[in-house]
């Protein structure tokens, strides 16, 4: 069994396409995975981009996804470390480097900024992977 950790952009991708990640992977992510897909979500309908039905709809997806959230105080530490290591102001994108580091075996994103930044610290996976 593979274990991914992934990140917003990469699940609102899978659930944008209907695509599930295949049953011998098993997903992680951070806590604040929950709030980053609504935040987006809901901005894409103040956009315009999204009708707030697609988007719901989406969101339902994400939430029946099967992805193991976790957001422990060691978890936080790491990242918080990690963050002031790369310079980062914010610790988002270090959570999910950190839980990386912590319990996975690759990082999937579709930001490539972040892909590009973490080079050498965790592995990276391209969302094909999942299937």
């Amino acid at each position: 069994m593979t274990r991914f950790v992934v990140d917003a952009s990469t699940v609102l991708h899978l659930a944008t396409q209907g695509v599930e990640a295949a049953a011998e992977h098993q997903l992680l992510a951070p806590t604040l995975l929950r709030s980053q897909t609504l935040s987006a979500l809901h901005e894409a309908v103040y956009r315009g981009e999204l009708p707030a039905k697609t988007a719901r709809e989406r969101l339902a997806r994400v939430g029946r996804m099967k992805i193991r959230l976790l957001g422990d105080a060691v978890l936080r530490r790491r990242a918080w470390d990690l963050a002031s290591r790369l310079g980062w102001a914010s610790t988002y994108n270090a959570e999910y480097v950190a839980l990386t580091q912590l319990q996975a075996d690759a990082l999937v994103t579709l930001d490539v900024e972040l892909a590009r930044s973490v080079e050498g610290i965790v592995a990276t996976a391209p969302i094909d992977n999942l299937r």
